[in-house]
């Protein structure tokens, strides 16, 4: 099986767990001070297993579909079959990082979701393929356009602090899929220049 899909499948199982049984959540969500008091280091990873609703898992899971699978393929051949599984829980650890430093003695602080880590997938992709067509709600738009409005719109937002998604993790998760890849592959930069002076679009 794909990593991709073991990992879809494994949060969708934990995620549906944790809707009917607050105790699950409890147990995984980042909750800042009780990582900070009790040592519970694993709920930076762990909150990633969990989703708010239907909704915010399926979107998700949705994408991660999409350019996961691209992205396990191409971390293979380079850092093994599980590169992309190492790849995929770094970017949920170091995308909520920063909340964490900034909450971690925030009692009412609560952060879960798969977020930061699909963003990272999701701006490793566009990296590769800057002028691929996704689809937006069902609008064809060239992955590189996407990507700037995406951030743009990440960084007001967590900036207006107006909601309770965590901008922070999708815009930090986003930097680090770009620098893991070309952590990987340097080469990488050169290409995604080289791709950008050439606009097209690829179905």
């Amino acid at each position: 099986m794909p990593v991709t899909l073991l990992i879809i499948a494994i949060t969708c199982v934990v995620s549906f767990i944790g809707f009917s049984n607050p105790r699950v959540i409890d147990q995984l969500i980042l909750w800042p001070p009780v990582v900070t008091r009790s040592k519970e280091y694993w709920r930076l990873a762990s909150c990633g297993l969990i989703h708010a609703d239907f909704s915010h898992l399926l979107f998700n899971m949705f994408t991660l579909y999409f350019f996961g699978g691209f992205m396990e393929q191409f971390f293979a051949p380079r850092i093994g079959s599980f590169g992309f599984a190492l790849f995929y829980v770094g970017g949920i650890v170091l995308s909520i990082l920063p909340s964490y430093l900034q909450h971690r003695n925030d009692s009412q602080y609560r952060s879960l979701g798969a977020s930061g880590a699909v963003s990272a997938a999701l701006f490793a992709f566009i990296l590769l393929q800057p002028w691929t067509t996704i689809y937006v709600f069902f609008v064809p738009v060239p992955a590189i356009i996407f990507g700037v409005l995406y951030l743009a719109y990440t960084i007001y937002m967590d900036r207006q602090r107006t909601d309770r998604i965590n901008h922070s993790a999708h815009l930090w998760g986003a930097i680090y899929g770009v620098l893991f890849t070309l952590l990987i592959e340097p080469r990488a930069l050169g290409v995604f220049f080289q791709r950008l002076l050439q606009p097209g679009f690829a179905l």
